[in-house]
């Protein structure tokens, strides 16, 4: 991968920033702490620190660098604070040209479209630039914003997981979709 994305939206300009974005990123997840609880998991208080945003968005570097994921993060165009977060990670090239995505926005732009613009410009990039041929994104069932989110970006369902991912301290079902590249 050459030189990192930078895509403008409406609202937002999306990219995987450096490590000087620390502070906002800390901001980003100490503002969204209890939003974001249920969904996650457990965070130990040292995930809401300067120094594990700075090595995060080391790492995130590291992997874009790498072609093995790409961890965007949306700033909002007026105000430059974090609003959102899209990562496209695990891609596997090959025969297989796909990814996962993970998705977040912040408490005070849920239910806005917000995610949605955010999600569709990342994933047109994906599908367009990155040429990735299927994106899988899961939920938990109870998330119904993710589900209807999901299905607005053109996900269909697949299947679900039992017991598939630790949220919260517990192991949880997860709702199985994909999206293929239409080109």
């Amino acid at each position: 991968m050459s030189a990192l994305p930078i895509i403008d939206t409406p609202r937002t300009v999306i990219t995987v920033p450096s490590e000087d974005c620390a502070p906002l990123l800390q901001a980003y997840r100490i503002a969204n702490r209890d939003h974001l609880a249920p969904w996650e998991p457990l965070r130990t208080p040292a995930y809401f620190s300067e120094a594990a945003a700075r090595q995060r968005l080391a790492q995130s570097l590291a992997e874009a660098h790498a072609g093995s994921a790409l961890h965007f993060i949306a700033f909002d165009r007026a105000g430059g604070e974090i609003v959102a977060t899209c990562a496209f990670t695990n891609i596997v090239r090959g025969v297989f040209q796909a990814c996962h995505l993970g998705l977040s926005v912040s408490a005070a732009h849920e239910g806005t479209g917000l995610m949605h613009e955010v999600a569709a410009a990342g994933i047109a990039h994906m599908f367009g630039r990155e040429r990735l041929h299927r994106i899988m994104a899961s939920h938990m069932p109870a998330n119904v914003r993710s589900g209807a989110l999901l299905r607005r970006l053109g996900f269909e369902r697949e299947g679900l997981a039992r017991a598939y991912l630790c949220i919260a301290g517990r192991w949880e079902d997860m709702v199985l979709t994909s999206l293929i590249n239409p080109d």
